[in-house]
């Protein structure tokens, strides 16, 4: 993992970044939330997709894609959520009290 990191240090930054600003441009949007069923399903493909690197069942260049694709996913989420977070006290610091 430690080489992962070390390698591939610039694609997990755009990662970040990108979850930084998909984070920011999300708070302002008005879809339909995703419904609980979605998030079940979700839920399960992302615990099989861990549980399949943890064990190490995916053999080869695959097993080494799902590493990454796993690694850079965690930077994503932070971004967004950092993303959200910092959107959200920009509207709330603009908004005139009431």
């Amino acid at each position: 993992m430690a080489y992962l990191i070390a390698f591939h240090w610039g694609w997990l930054l755009a990662s970040l970044l990108l979850g930084l600003g998909m984070g920011w441009i999300a708070v302002v949007s008005r879809v339909r939330p995703v419904s609980s069923r979605w998030m079940l399903i979700l839920s399960v493909l992302a615990a099989i997709l861990v549980a399949l690197a943890l064990t190490r069942i995916v053999p080869g260049r695959f097993g080494y894609w799902l590493d990454l694709l796993l690694l850079m996913f965690v930077p994503y989420l932070v971004g967004c959520a950092i993303g959200s977070q910092l959107r959200d006290w920009v509207v709330r610091r603009t908004m005139p009290p009431v």
